[in-house]
């Protein structure tokens, strides 16, 4: 009998319920979705099991989040979950020639500073005018974290890998608009996290 390769992470379960409803609204109602740093993959399979009418096409850059991805596709039996991508977010050329929208939860503060601008210049050239991207995670504002909790689990992110952290909400909104990304949205979500719905110009 085969191992179970499937991975499992906590904070999905926390989380997912919260972020579904936005998706909903702000994801065109077809088309191909990329996600970014899909991890686990459990957020793949839950949110295509809810958007049916979209191709969710998962990715990340480590083998093993690779392995349990494709796991967790196969136990879900999703008809519109698509294997999943080897992607560098700093590869000049993603694996990917366009997408309707760009999901990307819980990866910059996991990732390097560097990634964030390679994430925001990339999903620009993936989408069409009007289209999204989606991000979620922690962030502080005008400098300073939103919670107690939220430095802590800075220096958390730090003790992994000094390059990991929360990062600069401004910093970031800039980077996006250089890269012809607005944000549109803004929206506190629970524990201190928030979605970040932008819209190539």
């Amino acid at each position: 009998m085969q191992a179970d390769a499937r991975q499992f992470a906590p904070a999905t379960a926390r989380n997912r319920d919260f972020i579904l409803p936005i998706l909903q609204r702000v994801l065109p109602g077809t088309g191909t979705v990329l996600e970014i740093g899909s991890g686990t993959g459990e957020h793949a399979v839950y949110f295509a099991a809810h958007l049916r009418g979209l191709s969710w096409q998962p990715s990340d850059c480590e083998p093993a989040a690779l392995t349990s991805i494709a796991a967790w596709v196969e136990h879900s039996a999703a008809q519109n979950v698509r294997p999943p991508l080897a992607l560098d977010v700093h590869a000049p050329r993603w694996p990917l020639a366009e997408a309707a929208a760009v999901v990307a939860i819980n990866v910059i503060h996991y990732s390097p500073w560097e990634a964030t601008p390679a994430l925001l210049a990339g999903a620009a050239r993936l989408l069409p005018a009007g289209g999204v991207l989606y991000c979620y995670g922690p962030y502080r504002r005008g400098g300073a974290h939103t919670a107690p909790s939220n430095a802590e689990f800075d220096l958390w992110l730090k003790s992994r890998d000094p390059r990991f952290g929360v990062r600069d909400l401004e910093a970031v909104q800039a980077e996006a608009e250089a890269a012809g990304l607005l944000l549109e949205e803004l929206i506190d979500m629970p524990a201190n996290n928030f979605s970040l719905v932008f819209r190539r110009a």
